[in-house]
């Protein structure tokens, strides 16, 4: 391999003579090679966006010539191109600010706005701290970035997700709505409810979250950059902070502010704990969707069997025609790790000792895969299972009519106990709820018809 030397403050090092980056880069990767988790390459185009505002900012304010800033500028452009891929090989193990991966992006940026300003004849230096890093610290961006990233994915790839799977529910919902079934408390059979009843509370759930999440990306619109390192704003011009709220929201299209206390946006977490929490509120209500779906679906004989899902592969290396609820399982195994994450995101957001949180790489990693996870897993379930889903008309009906249960139509006629002694005795004698009322004499074959007709135990009767 070919090498180029770089130098810092600390010296030389060698560094792929084929890579955009620096000395801090290069000590970094080889000081901390720790697990296989990098940096996520959606956090490496956050900080494009904010590297390319920053350079605007520093442009308009005069503490960057233009030249500088419109090489910075084109280089932002092409990593968010994805024309730099190959040059942020960082792990998320590393310094707790991030400085490292900061100083990554701001080597290859100044590197590839060298090459850009080379490429025109003009053999101009491109400073890494002095120029890309102008106005900013690791201690601003990188919270910055975890406020950005949070609510653009959100925003982008959970909400589309989300909203898919809840109109595919709602849709399920009105189609199954006359399918009258069984319903079940504590894993037992209770009184009826329609199909679509039952999946009008997986949609209720869903639509609930959505209107959560819409309202809890408000407590990531508070940006600290312009708070620099430890939130006095040291280094940084005084209308620096505004402009680059105002310049992030152009570049993404939300609406982002600066944050009135910037000693609370460098340490503080609590947004980002409140906002994954919410992601967690999501992924609860998922297993148990999930949850109802396989069980619901169980069988095909020998289980509840009320659905059918897609039968999207072999389900069984050993058992012959077995199809297992998949989707259902991944989704599920997503959820586990997503209230994993939860647990991460809150130990580490508890750690802002005095000026700081050291813990910002590692929230950055669990928040972004809580994200993509939900976002992936909600579109293969929409697609690949809910989509899908059919009722199974006969075990449905079979289930219903062998439901004791269903006496509970009678308890305003007759009462608790007689009602009870009625479905007492046709499990008892192994006879209809309808045998054993006209046994006890209670009730009126006529009255019997009329209270325990299943269309009218789905509604509230006055």
């Amino acid at each position: 391999m070919e090498y180029r030397i770089e130098k810092d403050s600390i010296g030389e090092i060698k560094v792929p003579l084929d890579k955009l980056w620096g000395a801090q880069t290069q000590r970094s990767f080889e000081n901390f090679r720790i697990g296989t988790e990098k940096i996520p390459l959606e956090l490496v185009a956050v900080f494009g966006v904010l590297k390319r505002a920053a350079a605007a900012v520093n442009k308009d304010l005069g503490l960057l010539d233009e030249v500088r800033a419109d090489a910075i500028i084109a280089a932002c452009d092409e990593l968010l191109e994805n024309k730099l891929e190959g040059n942020f090989p960082l792990s998320v193990w590393q310094t707790g600010s991030g400085t490292q991966f900061n100083m990554n992006i701001n080597e290859v940026l100044a590197h590839r706005a060298e090459q850009i300003l080379a490429a025109k004849g003009q053999e101009i230096k491109v400073h890494p701290n002095d120029h890309v890093n102008r106005s900013q610290s690791s201690n601003d961006i990188f919270p910055t970035s975890l406020h950005v990233a949070g609510l653009t994915l959100i925003r982008k790839q959970l909400l589309p997700a989300l909203g898919a799977l809840l109109h595919t529910l709602q849709c399920k919902s009105e189609e199954f709505n006359n399918i009258i079934k069984i319903g079940r408390t504590h894993l037992m059979d209770a009184t009826p409810l329609t199909l679509g009843q039952e999946i009008s509370g997986w949609a209720g759930m869903l639509e609930r979250n959505q209107t959560m999440l819409v309202t809890g990306l408000d407590f990531l619109r508070k940006l600290a950059m312009g708070g620099t390192a430890v939130g006095t704003g040291i280094n940084s011009h005084p209308d620096f902070a505004v402009a680059i709220a105002a310049e992030i929201s152009r570049l993404t299209g939300e609406h982002f502010e600066t944050s009135p206390n910037k000693f609370h946006a460098l340490t503080s977490k609590d947004e980002m704990v409140a906002v994954h929490g919410l992601l967690k509120a999501l992924a609860a209500d998922l297993m148990k969707i999930a949850n109802d779906v396989r069980w619901l679906a169980s069988g095909p004989r020998c289980g509840i069997g009320e659905i059918t899902i897609p039968s999207n592969e072999p389900g069984s290396s050993i058992m012959p025609s077995k199809v297992n609820p998949t989707q259902a399982e991944a989704l599920t195994m997503v959820v586990t790790q997503v209230f994993g994450n939860d647990t991460t995101v809150s130990f580490a957001a508890s750690q802002g000792n005095f000026q700081l949180n050291v813990f910002m790489p590692v929230i950055a990693y669990n928040f972004i895969q809580s994200v993509r996870l939900l976002s992936d897993a909600m579109n293969s379930f929409n697609e690949k299972c809910a989509v899908g889903i059919e009722p199974n008309l006969k075990k449905i009906d079979h289930n219903l009519n062998q439901s004791l249960i269903l006496i509970t139509g009678l308890v305003p006629l007759i009462g608790y106990d007689k009602a009870a002694e009625i479905a007492k005795k046709a499990f008892r004698e192994n006879i209809t709820l309808k045998e054993a009322a006209m046994a006890t004499g209670y009730v009126s074959a006529a009255d019997y018809d009329l209270y325990m007709d299943p269309s009218k135990l789905i509604t509230a009767r006055s």
